[in-house]
């Protein structure tokens, strides 16, 4: 073996363990800014730093990690230092998203006798979860436990929302709970000093880290849920309007108390999609349905029917079409909102550009009912204006242009009532609480999940076209149903498999199942 190739003397390799830390983010995340700050840190106080990273998948199908190390070695030693983190091995995990925290558990990175996992308790929803019909969100709940039981400690709290609120990042907040771990031995103002060294973002990201310092310190964890709690609004002594306060009344003197806050709801809901006059009408449907809940023995079982009705009547009613689109893509507080959601300053400017694709279908539903069925009995010509209208195009609604386009669309709204989809949404709504009010009086549990099972209706174009589908595909097993007194948990095990994959496999099989009852 040549000179240059020798061996090196093993005295002089430092055989002391570093510190090794995990961090697991996605991109846009900042997980390369906090791991270049970590390391920046060790080596302005005179350690030995390591980085290495193994990027994901990009859309949110896999986060980067970035695999750390720091070692204070002796003088005269040279460090050896590993470029992937060991199972077992690790003493920090940081995890920018709850998942992720998941995630590193599964790869046991997280080792109960050794490892503190830092992370992230908000969400950032994957492919998978997105992707699906139904309810796709994992449940943050097994992760909690999963966290709790294999990790040494554990320090986890909203620091996406911490960061946003104080006009930064998440890396930002990351770095602070790290610092207020107090696992690396570094000072706060050593931290500090590394922020600062950065030149970019200073004030803010000093503001984030010190919120998330003091925050990691606390003992308290943030209350995990798997969806937002409901909350509803009870009815108010004065609406400021005489048929406001005119419709608050009716719910009032009309129904039972248990009804009040989802009848209020959703009264609110159509007073904001069309008017006042559609929500009385709804009122009116719904009072109907109340006295045949009654007939049918409803009171004892709190009119659990009618219940489910006020939240799916209001649902089918405020239906999805192009004045809809229109009318929430030009309302004042839209810019607002979206300028919170992204943290944006003051000084920034945030400008939305909006991706519509509209089909002839949705056209001639928003036309007035005798000119949409003529151009739907003319193939053609239909074919002929489809080609021209069936497109993606990407709006600049921010321009005055698209702005004044969309606004003028919106305005068209108060005409709705005359439009072919209303007809068709109307027919297919009455349609549907028939069947429910049929079955009312010999099946109760199954009127009342014909009623839910309007939740498989939802959307827009080709999405409202296929919850449509498998919702009719749904209610065609009413007939072998309605004798049974499981009739109600079938229907129900219908709904959950139609939303279990967009092309309706499992609603398939579900179907087949019941044909052989």
């Amino acid at each position: 073996m040549s000179p240059d190739t020798a061996l090196p003397d093993r005295s002089t390799l430092s055989s002391d363990k570093p510190i090794t830390l995990a961090i697991l983010a996605m991109g846009g995340q900042g997980g390369g800014v906090l791991a270049d700050w970590i390391v920046a840190l060790a080596e302005s106080c005179g350690w030995f730093a390591q980085s290495t990273s193994v990027p994901g998948v990009a859309q949110r199908t896999g986060a980067t990690i970035y695999y750390i190390e720091l070692l204070k070695a002796p003088v005269g030693s040279r460090p050896v230092l590993s470029l992937m983190p060991t199972p077992g091995d690790v003493d920090i995990v940081m995890a920018a998203e709850l998942m992720e925290a998941g995630r590193s558990v599964l790869r046991g990175l997280v080792t109960p006798d050794r490892t503190t996992l830092i992370a992230s308790t908000h969400r950032s929803y994957a492919v998978g979860e997105k992707e699906k019909p139904g309810d796709g969100i994992g449940d943050p709940g097994v992760v909690v436990e999963a966290t709790d039981f294999a990790a040494k400690r554990t320090i986890a709290f909203d620091m996406e929302l911490l960061a946003t609120k104080q006009g930064s990042v998440i890396s930002a907040t990351m770095f602070g709970a790290l610092a207020g771990s107090g696992l690396l031995p570094f000072s706060k103002s050593d931290f500090e000093a590394t922020i600062r060294a950065g030149g970019k973002g200073i004030d803010a990201s000093l503001r984030a880290f010190n919120a998330s310092f003091e925050r990691a310190q606390a003992p308290k964890r943030d209350a995990i849920s798997r969806t937002p709690e409901k909350r509803f609004s009870p009815l108010p002594g004065d609406a400021w309007h005489p048929k406001l306060n005119a419709l608050v009344e009716h719910i009032k003197s009309d129904f039972p108390e248990a009804l009040h806050p989802m009848l209020f709801a959703g009264c609110k809901k159509l007073v904001d999609f069309q008017d006042v006059e559609y929500a009385e009408e709804y009122l009116a449907r719904l009072n109907d349905l109340l006295q045949i809940d009654r007939l049918a023995g409803g009171e004892p079982k709190t009119f659990q029917f009618t219940l489910e009705a006020a939240k799916y009547v209001a649902v089918a009613m405020a239906y999805d079409d192009i004045y809809r689109v229109a009318d929430l893509k030009t309302r004042e507080g839209r810019h607002d909102r979206i300028r919170s959601e992204v943290g944006a300053l003051d000084h920034q400017i945030v400008y939305t550009v909006d991706y519509m694709h509209p089909r002839m279908e949705e056209v001639c539903g928003s036309l007035p009912r005798g000119l949409g069925r003529w151009i739907e009995a003319r193939p053609k010509l239909f074919n002929a204006l489809d080609r021209i209208v069936n497109r993606g195009r990407r709006v600049r609604s921010g321009t005055i242009a698209w702005f004044l386009v969309l606004y003028m669309i919106a305005g068209f709204k108060s005409h709705r009532r005359m439009t072919l989809r209303h007809e068709r949404e109307v027919a297919h709504r009455e349609s549907w609480l028939k069947a429910a009010t049929d079955v009312l009086p010999v099946n109760y549990d199954l009127a009342v999940q014909i009623i839910r099972a309007r939740r498989l209706v939802k959307g827009y174009s080709d999405t409202h076209r296929r919850g449509t589908s498998k919702f009719d595909r749904v209610l065609s097993a009413i007939p072998a149903l309605v004798g049974r007194s499981d009739g109600g948990d079938w229907l129900s095990r219908l709904q959950r498999a139609a939303l279990l994959d967009e092309n309706g496999i499992a609603l398939d099989g579900a179907l087949k199942t019941i044909a052989t009852l």
